[in-house]
Protein backbone atom coordinates (compact mmCIF):
# COMPACT_ATOMS: atom_id res chain seq x y z
CA UNK A 1 0.00 0.00 0.00
CA UNK A 2 2.77 2.06 0.65
CA UNK A 3 4.59 1.76 -2.29
CA UNK A 4 1.52 2.16 -4.45
CA UNK A 5 0.52 5.64 -2.93
CA UNK A 6 4.72 6.48 -3.45
CA UNK A 7 3.85 5.74 -7.15
CA UNK A 8 0.89 8.24 -7.50
CA UNK A 9 2.56 10.88 -5.25
CA UNK A 10 5.87 10.55 -7.85
CA UNK A 11 3.15 10.95 -10.94
CA UNK A 12 1.76 14.05 -9.30
CA UNK A 13 4.95 15.37 -8.70
CA UNK A 14 5.18 15.70 -12.55
CA UNK A 15 1.88 17.03 -12.52
CA UNK A 16 3.28 19.98 -10.30
CA UNK A 17 6.23 20.24 -11.88
CA UNK A 18 4.73 20.49 -15.42
CA UNK A 19 1.72 22.91 -14.15
CA UNK A 20 4.44 24.95 -12.52
CA UNK A 21 6.08 25.56 -15.78
CA UNK A 22 3.07 26.47 -17.07
CA UNK A 23 2.02 28.64 -15.14
CA UNK A 24 5.12 31.62 -16.24
CA UNK A 25 6.00 32.36 -12.84
CA UNK A 26 2.65 31.87 -11.00
CA UNK A 27 1.42 34.35 -12.89
CA UNK A 28 -1.20 32.40 -14.58
CA UNK A 29 -4.32 31.05 -13.13
CA UNK A 30 -5.19 27.65 -14.19
CA UNK A 31 -1.86 26.34 -13.95
CA UNK A 32 -1.40 27.76 -10.51
CA UNK A 33 -4.29 26.12 -9.09
CA UNK A 34 -3.31 22.74 -10.32
CA UNK A 35 0.51 23.33 -9.46
CA UNK A 36 -0.74 23.93 -5.74
CA UNK A 37 -3.72 21.20 -5.70
CA UNK A 38 -0.59 18.86 -7.07
CA UNK A 39 1.77 19.50 -4.77
CA UNK A 40 -0.35 18.75 -1.87
CA UNK A 41 -1.46 15.14 -2.77
CA UNK A 42 2.24 14.51 -4.25
CA UNK A 43 3.83 16.21 -0.52
CA UNK A 44 0.40 14.13 1.25
CA UNK A 45 1.79 10.99 -0.19
CA UNK A 46 5.36 11.20 -0.26
CA UNK A 47 4.81 11.95 3.94
CA UNK A 48 2.15 9.14 4.14
CA UNK A 49 5.08 6.39 2.74
CA UNK A 50 7.80 7.68 4.89
CA UNK A 51 5.64 5.99 7.39
CA UNK A 52 7.15 2.20 6.32
CA UNK A 53 9.48 3.51 3.66
CA UNK A 54 12.95 4.71 4.55
CA UNK A 55 13.15 8.48 3.70
CA UNK A 56 16.28 8.33 1.61
CA UNK A 57 14.53 5.22 -0.78
CA UNK A 58 11.19 6.79 -0.58
CA UNK A 59 12.47 10.18 -1.98
CA UNK A 60 14.52 8.81 -4.47
CA UNK A 61 11.64 7.03 -5.82
CA UNK A 62 9.42 9.69 -5.72
CA UNK A 63 11.85 12.01 -7.57
CA UNK A 64 12.70 9.41 -9.65
CA UNK A 65 9.43 9.18 -11.23
CA UNK A 66 8.45 12.68 -10.64
CA UNK A 67 11.39 13.70 -13.23
CA UNK A 68 11.17 10.56 -15.56
CA UNK A 69 7.27 11.40 -16.32
CA UNK A 70 8.11 15.24 -16.73
CA UNK A 71 10.53 14.60 -19.14
CA UNK A 72 8.83 12.40 -21.28
CA UNK A 73 5.85 14.52 -21.09
CA UNK A 74 7.68 17.00 -22.66
CA UNK A 75 9.36 15.31 -25.07
CA UNK A 76 5.57 13.66 -26.06
CA UNK A 77 3.81 16.87 -26.46
CA UNK A 78 6.82 18.77 -28.23
CA UNK A 79 8.10 20.93 -24.96
CA UNK A 80 11.39 19.01 -25.37
CA UNK A 81 13.08 17.78 -28.14
CA UNK A 82 14.04 13.58 -28.16
CA UNK A 83 17.22 12.09 -28.25
CA UNK A 84 18.25 8.78 -27.89
CA UNK A 85 21.05 9.54 -25.24
CA UNK A 86 17.76 11.25 -22.95
CA UNK A 87 15.70 8.36 -23.52
CA UNK A 88 18.55 6.32 -22.73
CA UNK A 89 19.20 7.96 -19.18
CA UNK A 90 15.16 8.32 -18.46
CA UNK A 91 15.58 4.04 -18.80
CA UNK A 92 18.51 3.97 -16.39
CA UNK A 93 16.87 6.26 -13.59
CA UNK A 94 13.52 4.01 -14.34
CA UNK A 95 15.67 0.64 -13.58
CA UNK A 96 17.43 2.56 -10.69
CA UNK A 97 13.97 3.31 -9.37
CA UNK A 98 12.90 -0.56 -9.90
CA UNK A 99 16.31 -1.69 -8.21
CA UNK A 100 15.58 0.78 -5.16
CA UNK A 101 12.35 -1.36 -4.49
CA UNK A 102 14.10 -4.15 -5.28
CA UNK A 103 16.45 -4.14 -2.54
CA UNK A 104 14.28 -2.81 -0.08
CA UNK A 105 13.23 -5.01 3.23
Amino acid sequence: MYWLILVISGLFEAVWATALGMSSGLSKLVPSIIFFAALVVSMGGLAYAMKEIPTGTAYAVWVGIGASVTVIYAIATGQEAFSVLKMLFIVGLIGCVIGLKAVSE
